[in-house]
């Protein structure tokens, strides 16, 4: 069943990023989606999987932009 779930978040953050290229942010990855999203896991844990689905699926393309900018300023690479 774990495994489903992966794949259908997988599916979920290569969907975001289509919908960030759509509006021109051309150089977005699922991956960097899903590095967004679970950054606000690291403290709280991992949540119920609805939660997930629902933070990609409402993810905005500001609060992606806010993630890089803070990331950079970390040193992380994206």
């Amino acid at each position: 069943m774990r495994e489903n779930w992966d794949d259908a978040i997988k599916e979920l953050c290569i969907s975001k990023a289509e919908e960030f290229r759509l509006i021109g942010y051309e150089h977005v990855t699922g991956e960097e989606i899903w590095q967004c999203v679970s950054a606000k896991y690291a403290k709280k844990g991992e949540p119920a999987i609805h939660e997930i689905v629902n933070d990609i699926l409402s993810l905005k393309a500001t609060q992606f932009m806010n993630y890089l900018t803070m990331s950079a300023f970390k040193g992380n690479p994206f």
